[in-house]
């Protein structure tokens, strides 16, 4: 408080909230300084969002990246050829693995077709037919004798609510036994036939249809068993369907050898490719050329560069440092993007293991680093590789296991598989489950005496009826048991399925199955008839030997190398041959290969992006939490300050007062040298 005087009359003046103190401006000033500690706060949480953001934009280039090497890490697209036919009207062909690069003259003199055979008319087609259960065979005719071509038997129950015509044919096709039915009419009184379509083309898939009719009587011409179809029997006695389109063979002649085959669609003429025949060219051959198309590879390593320099660009964008400014980018020294780096250039910048000098380094296929880190492709250079060395190609990108047995097959690698050249020894060969005869078969079946056989294929049994008559040979009735196996819905669900074979009239069951789950055995009422009193089982064995000199795990035909070695994943199928050594496996991984190998772990949950980016958020949880208790000390300083000045405020305001007071006291006192 001061002392003043205007003119002779001395007065007190005091500021504040009575005399003009700015107690809310002074509190926000001083909390302005104290406010420091959570603005830096406030700034390094928006730093550390700012490089989780950028980080993820990282993810998502590498993620591109690696998508962009999965053309490249296929060995198929380094294996695909084109196939051009002169006449594209006679038919058209494509080509897959396994295919060899060639000229072939084709002349279809043939085309197969699908056996039909139609019922006798029917008024409408909602008259009944009969019911029961119809099983379908397919097989062989000559013009005596049907032989099953060991398909499996498919049956159909018709029951009352399907013995029309109509609910007849939608039973068999809902059935899915492996032909189609259909009603035509022909325009007659009874002119609704129902006609039956095999699924399958071919001489050996000509139909034969028996019928276990429920009016008692399974080959005349009432009730269910009109449908009856078999070839061998008289018209009436169990052949009730009149066939109108035979079952036939589509005939070819490839460079001079005749050819027969089942189907217009042939796959196994010419190696690795696929005829379509659409019609015959008797006396005019066209060709079919089969080349490689280059189209694919050259394609893959265009994405590769592309996407690599893409993925470039986005490190650039984050990690500039402008010298003009002095100012950095978001990952501007970032350890873990310098790390990633480091790794990519590593892959990109060294030769591929295990390929010796023979293109085994991208600049040999016309892709090189230029000044600024991007890559370069030099396409006439890239066509030339692939032109000289169309599957070196391959090795230089892909992961390629590649054995020189030619029975012994890479099925499966993984990524822990290191590259190497592999020894590979075979000490015993996968064998199949059998069942030997022990005396020749008898060749007659007689209904409720010997037609039921129980088998147990592969741990699963199933029971079986074989259908009565005397067969006419050994190989029929082998063909009857083998349909009628495979027919079983309890062994075709879970898998199984059989081969049945005769020598000298001894039937042998083999299993299809390799290895030490592969077994077979039989019992029931036609077990002895058709194996002796003593046949011979033989259960599977698994494949056994050694990979790069370790004893390996057998399953099967399947090989796996021992985890734990340098080989772990490799899986070689070995699918014949002899014991012993049988050669090696050398196994390469290509630039695409490595480069995922390289991102596959960076880009895992568990991964250093997402350690890192974990890292961040919980650094970013450590200052909220250290916001909200600076926040709660903020407040109560605020509140202390608001309280301290309040009271001097309030101490100002009586110290006005009191001035004011004395002031008026003051100059109410006598001036000296008056008298009152």
């Amino acid at each position: 408080m001061a002392i003043s005087s205007t003119s002779s009359t001395p007065t007190l003046s005091s500021p504040g909230i009575g005399s003009g103190l700015d107690v809310a401006g002074l509190v926000a000033k001083l909390m302005a300084v104290e406010q420091q500690p959570m603005t830096d706060l406030q700034t390094k949480e928006t730093a550390y969002q700012s490089t989780i953001s950028a980080l993820g934009g990282v993810k998502g280039a590498l993620s591109t990246f690696q998508a962009a090497l999965k053309s490249l890490m296929d060995p198929a697209t380094f294996r695909t050829l084109s196939v051009s036919t002169g006449d594209t009207s006679i038919l058209s062909s494509s080509a897959a693995a396994g295919a060899v690069a060639g000229s072939y003259s084709v002349e279809v003199t043939q085309l197969a077709q699908a056996q039909k055979i139609a019922s006798t008319g029917f008024v409408s087609t909602s008259d009944t037919v009969g019911t029961g259960t119809l099983t379908i065979q397919f097989g062989t005719f000559d013009g005596t004798n049907f032989t099953s071509n060991g398909g499996a038997a498919r049956s159909v129950t018709i029951g009352a609510g399907q013995q029309s015509l109509a609910g007849v044919r939608d039973a068999v096709n809902a059935a899915a036994i492996g032909v189609t039915a259909t009603i035509v009419n022909d325009g007659s009184a009874s002119g609704n036939r129902l006609v039956f379509t095999s699924n399958s083309s071919g001489a050996t898939n000509s139909l034969k249809i028996s019928v276990a009719d429920d009016d008692g009587t399974n080959t005349d011409t009432a009730g269910l068993s009109r449908l009856a179809f078999d070839p061998a029997a008289g018209p009436g006695l169990g052949r009730n369907m009149a066939q109108n389109v035979a079952a036939q063979n589509a005939l070819v002649t490839i460079d001079g050898i005749a050819v027969s085959k089942p189907g217009n669609s042939i796959t196994d003429a010419i190696q690795g490719v696929t005829l379509n025949l659409a019609k015959t060219n008797v006396g005019a051959p066209t060709t079919v050329t089969v080349a490689q198309d280059s189209n694919a590879a050259t394609t893959a390593v265009q994405t590769f560069v592309t996407a690599y320099n893409n993925l470039h660009t986005t490190f650039v964008n984050l990690t500039k440092f402008d010298p003009t400014t002095n100012t950095g980018s978001v990952l501007t020294g970032d350890s873990t993007v310098r790390l990633i780096q480091s790794q990519l250039r590593g892959v990109i910048g060294n030769p591929v293991s295990g390929l010796g000098d023979n293109l085994n380094a991208l600049s040999q296929a016309g892709v090189s680093y230029q000044a600024d880190g991007t890559l370069a492709l030099d396409n006439t250079k890239l066509a030339a590789a692939i032109s000289a060395n169309f599957s070196g190609i391959g090795r230089l990108f892909a992961a390629i296991g590649q054995a020189s047995d030619s029975l012994v097959g890479v099925s499966a690698t993984s990524d822990k598989t290191q590259s190497g050249t592999y020894a590979v020894n075979v000490t015993q060969l996968a064998t199949q489950g059998t069942l030997v005869g022990g005396a020749a078969a008898g060749l007659t079946i007689t209904t409720g005496v010997n037609d039921q056989l129980d088998v147990n294929v592969d741990g699963v049994v199933a029971t079986v009826t074989l259908a009565a008559g005397t067969y006419a040979s050994s190989d029929a009735l082998a063909a009857e048991v083998q349909s009628k196996i495979n027919g079983a819905s309890a062994l075709s669900s879970a898998g199984s399925s059989v081969s049945v074979r005769q020598s000298a009239g001894v039937l042998t069951i083999q299993s299809s199955r390799y290895g030490s789950a592969s077994t077979v055995g039989a019992s029931g009422s036609a077990s002895a008839g058709l194996f002796g009193a003593v046949p011979s089982a033989a259960a599977g064995v698994d494949v056994a030997g050694t990979i790069g000199g370790v004893a390996a795990l057998g399953a099967g035909q399947t090989l796996a190398a021992t985890a734990g070695t340098a080989a772990e994943g490799l899986q070689l199928q070995v699918t014949g041959g002899v014991t012993g050594t049988r050669g090696s496996v050398t196994y390469t991984q290509g630039y695409a290969s490595q480069l995922n190998r390289v991102l596959t772990p960076i880009l895992d949950s568990n991964g250093i992006l997402a350690a890192r980016t974990d890292g961040l958020t919980g650094s970013i949880k450590h200052i909220d939490d250290a916001k909200v208790q600076l926040q709660a000390r903020l407040d109560a300083i605020q509140a202390r300050y608001t309280r301290e000045f309040s009271a001097l405020d309030a101490m100002l305001g009586s110290m006005q007062q009191t001035s004011s007071f004395l002031t008026q006291q003051l100059a109410n006192l006598p001036t000296p040298g008056k008298s009152a």
